[in-house]
């Protein structure tokens, strides 16, 4: 596994086209970028954020986007409880993937042989890999910052990657940077050998964005 160098590029423009393109205003400049650290981001007025070599980068979510990954937590994590598999977080929880690298999945999923001790983790910020990593694209999020992900989540040894878009109401399974396959809302989610006997109708993970009263 490579380390993540902390480098502070020599222009905005350059820093934003190593973050994949992203818009300028998710990018915090207290600390000055390349100087950020884990006890940064666990600040108040840092929540929200995830830490790119070293540099605060804000990860919006509207209330579409938070309401699918909700609902995965509701569903998923009775199963995994239920056949003692290991644990589940939401949308803000970190791991530390590489030195100065946290990404916040909106959800995921870690066994417990990659948990020490076979038990959950005390620090805020675990240096845990998942298994398995959620994310439900955002109008922010770009081509660019995803691929950037994606390289990163497997990098560090996540098995699978999941990238759901409410809008086009797809999902992208990952098993590897660049390996997918493409789901629609007529399709079933399968966890596979990540997690063994999980299924998942996507017409009843899309119909959470139906609900009237």
């Amino acid at each position: 596994m490579t380390t993540a160098v902390e480098v502070r590029p020599p222009t905005i423009r350059d820093l934003l086209r190593r973050l994949g393109d992203i818009a300028p205003d998710r990018v915090r400049l207290r600390p000055a970028p390349g100087t950020a650290t884990v006890a940064d981001l666990l600040k108040a007025e840092n929540a929200g954020c995830e830490l790119v070599d070293g540099t605060l980068v804000e990860k919006p979510m509207g209330f579409r986007e938070s309401l699918l990954a909700a609902f995965l937590v509701e569903v998923i994590g009775p199963f995994i409880r239920a056949n003692r598999l290991g644990i589940r977080s939401g949308e803000d929880g970190p791991f530390r993937l590489l030195s100065g690298l946290v990404r916040k999945p909106d959800f995921a999923f870690v066994s417990w042989d990659r948990l020490p001790g076979r038990q959950v983790p005390d620090e805020p910020v675990p240096g845990v890999v998942p298994d398995l990593a959620v994310e439900v694209l955002s109008e922010s999020n770009t081509r660019g910052e995803m691929a950037r992900k994606r390289d990163e989540y497997f990098e560090a040894g996540v098995r699978q990657v999941w990238e759901i878009d409410p809008r086009a109401r797809t999902v992208r399974v990952y098993t590897a940077a660049d390996d997918y396959h493409d789901l629609t809302a007529a399709d079933t989610l399968s966890g596979g050998d990540i997690l063994p006997g999980f299924s998942l109708p996507l017409h009843d993970l899309f119909a959470e964005l139906d609900q009237r009263g």
